[in-house]
């Protein structure tokens, strides 16, 4: 349930139910568990740049390491996968 750009993304849960959406053979979303943030971070960041060719621009120690993540960048790094999910051809735009 993601509500906000801080809060809603501590565990990693929310990034990898994002990536698993689009890449569903991935990994087993279902046996993720909210307390295992390094392991979803670290799995989540690892689908993005394997599969959706993003950038790492986020670190994992530093999301563990913090109990509310900063939303401006949480913002950068969505916007970020966003824009290599449109470039793979993965997320449709409306063309002006």
């Amino acid at each position: 349930d993601v509500q906000n750009f801080a809060g809603s993304w501590g565990s990693g849960l929310a990034f990898c139910a994002l990536l698993h959406s689009f890449f569903p053979d991935a990994f087993d979303y279902a046996s993720l568990q909210p307390a295992a943030r390094r392991h979803n971070f670290t799995l989540a960041f690892a689908i993005a740049e394997e599969r959706a060719g993003c950038a790492p621009l986020l670190d994992v120690e530093d999301m563990v390491r913090m109990a509310v993540p900063d939303a401006k960048c949480i913002y950068t790094y969505v916007q970020e996968l966003y824009r290599c999910l449109v470039a793979k051809g993965l997320v449709r735009t409306r063309k002006r």
